[in-house]
């Protein structure tokens, strides 16, 4: 079985991953220097680094690794502890390198207007494969988003029953009216999208939150909802509010372990840090719909 067509099927999948590769030696082991193994996000091993319980250390660790999505070093010293001590080994000890493997990102565009433009354009130089669904054919076409994976042209109902999101997903929402802005978020709460932000102004996200959960939506499902959608950089043009969600989608990607100057509404209201009327009173960058 070869490794690499195997990481690369899991990206391809939408699954996560971790590689295991046996990087210093010192001493004899039961294996060789750059011995691979794959360990899958369902449990499943692809190739060895030896066998024994380094290597049950090792897919323990890789699951660690997938879900903390950083690489880390193990150091195995076989002639000290005797659980490695399995009529297998010689003696020896080696260093282990375990890497996570990622999905490409994949962000769901709803709306094709001014700010979906230059979205996509701004997430695909940053890595992020696109999808980008409008209800109008005139601007959700290939000629007009040729950077983007797929482009559908569609009602926003009928495109959503069609999409099947993991977690590799990534969801910003800016059609050109409230109206289809509910529904993409009600839809989009419900999925297991790592990300959700929706354009609008703190009034407009107080609004449509009150909306959907007086429909019986849980408060909880709005907890990863970032709307205003972006960071706060002072941005009001379209190219400046893409530049803000695309810095913003990084953050997520990257894991970004330090605030970050969010702009949502939803968090700051879990956090408890403004009310109702204090927000509903200030304006806020991004705040445009994307209408057209």
């Amino acid at each position: 079985m070869d490794i690499y067509e195997e990481i690369v099927k899991l990206q391809r999948a939408g699954h996560k991953g971790a590689v295991a590769t046996i990087v210093n030696v010192r001493g004899s082991i039961p294996s060789f220097k750059s011995a691979k193994m794959l360990v899958r996000d369902d449990g499943t091993i692809a190739g060895t680094i030896g066998g024994g319980c380094v290597e049950a250390e090792v897919w323990q660790a890789a699951r660690e690794v997938m879900e903390n999505e950083k690489p880390r070093t193990l150091t195995f010293d076989l002639n000290q502890d005797p659980k490695y001590d399995t009529g297998l080994v010689c003696g020896g000890t080696l260093d282990i390198f375990v890497e996570p493997i990622l999905p490409s990102p994949l962000l769901y565009i709803f709306g094709a207007g001014h700010v979906g433009f230059e979205l996509s354009k701004a997430a695909g130089h940053a890595g992020f494969d696109i999808v980008v669904t409008d209800d109008r054919d005139a601007y959700a076409n290939r000629e007009r988003f040729p950077e983007a994976r797929e482009v559908i042209a569609e009602d926003f109902d009928k495109a959503m029953s069609a999409l099947t999101l993991n977690e590799s997903a990534y969801i910003v929402i800016v059609t050109r009216g409230h109206r289809d802005d509910m529904r993409v978020l009600r839809w989009a709460v419900q999925t297991q999208a790592r990300y959700i932000g929706m354009v609008g102004s703190r009034r407009k996200a107080i609004t449509v939150f009150r909306e959907l959960t007086k429909e019986g939506l849980k408060p909880e499902l709005f907890e990863r909802v970032h709307s205003p959608v972006g960071l706060d950089i002072g941005a009001i043009t379209p190219e400046e509010i893409a530049i803000a969600i695309v810095a913003e989608l990084i953050g997520i990607r990257r894991n970004v372990e330090r605030p970050l100057p969010h702009m949502s509404w939803f968090h700051r209201y879990k956090s408890g840090v403004a009310d109702d009327a204090a927000i509903e009173s200030k304006p806020c960058c991004g705040a445009i719909d994307d209408s057209d």
